[in-house]
């Protein structure tokens, strides 16, 4: 199947090949019949990819002062490295889709294979969408009047904050879909609407249908029309639906709106609020947030979990439900909206029609029917019919989120290792990672990885809680498994992947299992390492993690899917102590911030006390409420006379020994990959034992203890469970 993407880097626009995407539980899987082009939000994504790179900084000033800050942390070169591949990720397009239902998740009672619907999908033959982002359409509502549906909501959730009232006066500043959508609700409402744009056709269409419209730029002044249509009192309100960096809508609105009155901003403009007028008349100022509420809530958006209608009546699907309806009753009609048609494989065409045409509005794209459409979970790039040795390595990737794509590839892909097979659930990144790092294929079945006799190896770059059944499976097929941090989220999941391995070690068929701790292969750690083997007496270590806050509701933070950022990440530092003093934790004693506000797994403010068998100590303070700027990472060391300051992973000064700096910051990731791939062609051991693994995961089961029974947990009360639950 194809799917419309831009290529941010050149402003081109793309139709890529891309496997069948994964339907999940909360899930709508549907075959794309229409969709409508944007023109105000795409027109400036095309503009945004085809300006120079100073244009597109000075597009994102708070872009560009977060690459500033990371320069100052992490260095120029590997800051460097993220920008332009984050550039060089072509991003998918279109939010305003019409087709029919193929398939539902097993959570998915409220659609069924064949029926109508409307969806936030993208530009694609067929999209995967939330449940709470698809509603049906009627019967007697064409696909290309229902392609409108998410952008006429849009302009619905304008006019719901806005709150309307029958005889007022409204002005709508920016005539394009939105804005002539608007004016439509307005009159609904039972209110005068006056129209505002600089561009001559736009302001025409509004006249022709009816309405008062106005162009300033042929010298009808809003401010004096409103003043003598008023009788100098203000418009009622504003609604600005226009999409500018200019503050001028903003000032002009306020200028014309009554004492009172309210101004809703729909589009993205210039937000330097001038505070007199808005002072001076007490005007209400509402900014609206896309199709309504719901709109950015993982609960809602993603887990589907709907918000009771007694407390949220109008929430962006229910909104789409309230445009579907109108345009049942005939209340509303989108015809006139129609500018442009094209066939989807036409649709670069299309875009430089809105580009160049300031006249395309309502710009629709027409599918395949779905006997056309190429539907696979497995695309390939290179035919190879070459088999894997037990001295060669043969790379499968499960995942292809942010870091496999900047850290784990760039690395696996100058290493000696043969990359064949990258899988993801909707199939766009790892179709996108796969071309860029020269895969034989990509696939959304990360089984076809498991079962390809041309793989040997396996990468696990998924959300933490798939990280133990993958790891399993993997093993189970005979894979060598590298998994990113952590091991698993939980003891119940911890005692599988103990339980799979002895079994599998009992009949001799273990193949090597390594988990991401990197930190403890930096030249740094393994310098510090080295200058402090031999000693008679434990280590005394103090990590300080600059972690920096992230939002409560993300993934990371809840208990079952992301386990909590000590358990998530870290485990990175407790593995690192402990590779440091050769020796495994024995106990673990954790305090926290607000600890009383926070459920022990989410906190992110801790400190944790670490006892080593060897009698070493550490602490770890990993902490979120610091600034970006400082550091994210230090240690200090202490042993017999001697002391080391490592500084970020850029340099370690030292005293009563030497130290060490290197230009860019070095974390380890590639003597860590590359040793992994270079023990399994030479047939080594583990770079990090089993038991080592088990105890730095079972530290972090212990962080958590502590918090909820403010007490010192040993290690070995958790080894008891552990083997207790292995039985």
């Amino acid at each position: 199947m194809k799917q419309l993407l831009q290529d941010l880097k050149k402003g081109e626009i793309l139709l890529e090949e891309i496997p069948l995407p994964n339907c999940g539980a909360n899930e709508v899987l549907i075959k794309s019949e229409r969709s409508l082009i944007s023109p105000g939000t795409e027109r400036m994504l095309l503009e945004f990819g085809r300006g120079s790179y100073i244009q597109k900084a000075k597009a994102q000033p708070d872009k560009v002062k977060m690459v500033l800050d990371k320069i100052k942390t992490d260095g120029l070169v590997p800051t460097l490295e993220t920008v332009f591949a984050k550039l060089g990720e072509p991003m998918p397009l279109g939010y305003c889709n019409a087709g029919t239902v193929i398939e539902v998740g097993r959570n998915v009672t409220e659609f069924k294979a064949g029926d109508r619907v409307v969806s936030n999908g993208a530009h694609s033959e067929i999209v995967a969408v939330g449940k709470n982002l698809v509603a049906k359409i009627p019967d007697g509502v064409s696909f290309e009047q229902a392609s409108f549906t998410v952008i006429a909501s849009i302009a619905l959730q304008g006019i719901r904050l806005f709150q309307p009232t029958l005889g007022e006066k409204v002005v709508v500043i920016g005539l394009g879909l939105i804005g002539q959508i608007t004016m439509e609700f307005l009159k609904a409402n039972g209110c005068e609407a006056i129209g505002v744009d600089i561009d001559n056709g736009k302001v025409e269409l509004a006249r022709s249908n009816g309405f008062i419209a106005l162009n300033p730029a042929n010298g009808e002044d809003p401010i004096s029309f409103v003043a003598n249509h008023t009788d100098e009192i203000g418009v009622d309100g504003v609604i600005i639906t226009a999409a500018t960096k200019s503050n001028g809508p903003l000032e002009q609105a306020a200028e014309i709106t009554r004492r009172k009155g309210r101004i809703v901003a729909v589009g993205a403009i210039g937000m330097n609020i001038p505070r007199p007028p808005f002072y001076e008349k007490e005007i209400a100022f509402h900014i609206s947030s896309s199709y309504g509420p719901g709109r950015y809530d993982d609960k809602y958006e993603v887990e589907g979990i709907d918000y009771p209608v007694g407390y949220v009546r109008w929430t962006e699907n229910r909104n789409f439900q309230a445009i579907l309806q109108l345009l049942s009753s005939g209340g509303l009609n989108f015809d006139y909206l129609v500018t442009h048609k094209y066939k989807f494989i036409e649709a670069p065409k299309a875009y430089n029609e809105i580009l160049n045409n300031r006249d395309a509005l309502g710009v629709v794209l027409e599918y395949e029917t779905k006997e056309n459409v190429k539907v696979e979970k497995k695309v390939n790039l290179v035919a190879s019919n070459s088999s894997i040795t037990s001295s060669k390595v043969g790379i499968g990737v499960i995942g292809a989120g942010n870091f496999t794509k900047l850290i784990v590839l760039p690395i696996l892909k100058d290493s000696t290792a043969k990359l064949v097979g990258i899988s993801s659930s909707k199939g766009l990144s790892s179709s996108l990672a796969a071309k860029k790092f020269s895969f034989e294929y990509s696939t959304t079945d990360y089984k076809e990885l498991l079962k390809d006799e041309k793989i040997n190896t396996i990468f696990i770059t998924t959300r933490h809680n798939n990280h133990a059944s993958l790891v399993i499976e993997s093993l189970e097929a005979g894979k060598n498994v590298f998994v990113e941090k952590p091991l698993a989220v939980d003891m119940e999941q911890l005692a599988e992947v103990v339980k799979c391995c002895n079994r599998l070690a009992s009949e001799s068929r273990l193949p090597k299992l390594m988990v991401g701790f990197n930190r403890r292969f930096s030249p740094f750690i393994q310098d510090i390492h080295k200058k402090t083997k031999g000693r008679s007496s434990g280590l005394a270590m103090n990590m300080t993690i600059n972690a920096g806050a992230l939002p409560k509701d993300l993934w990371v933070h809840d208990p079952i899917v992301g386990g909590g950022r000590i358990i998530g990440e870290g485990c990175h530092f407790i593995d690192t102590m402990s590779f440091l003093a050769n020796s495994e934790v024995e106990s673990v004693s954790s305090v926290a911030l607000n600890s009383q506000k926070e459920l022990a797994i989410k906190n992110d403010n801790v400190i944790l006390n670490l006892r080593f068998r060897d009698g070493s100590i550490g602490t770890l303070s990993y902490l979120a409420n610091g600034n970006k700027s400082y550091p994210k990472e230090q240690m200090n060391l202490f042993c017999e006379g001697k002391v080391f300051e490592l500084d970020n992973y850029k340099k370690v000064d030292a005293y009563g020994a030497s130290g060490m700096k290197k230009w860019n910051q070095d974390k380890g990731h590639k003597d860590e990959m590359v040793g992994f791939v270079q023990s399994i062609k030479s047939s080594k051991e583990n770079l990090i034992s089993f038991e080592s693994l088990v105890n730095t995961t079972l530290a972090t089961f212990a962080h958590v203890r502590s918090l909820e029974e403010n007490r010192v947990v040993q290690i070995s009360e958790l080894e008891d469970e552990l083997n207790e639950l292995i039985k």
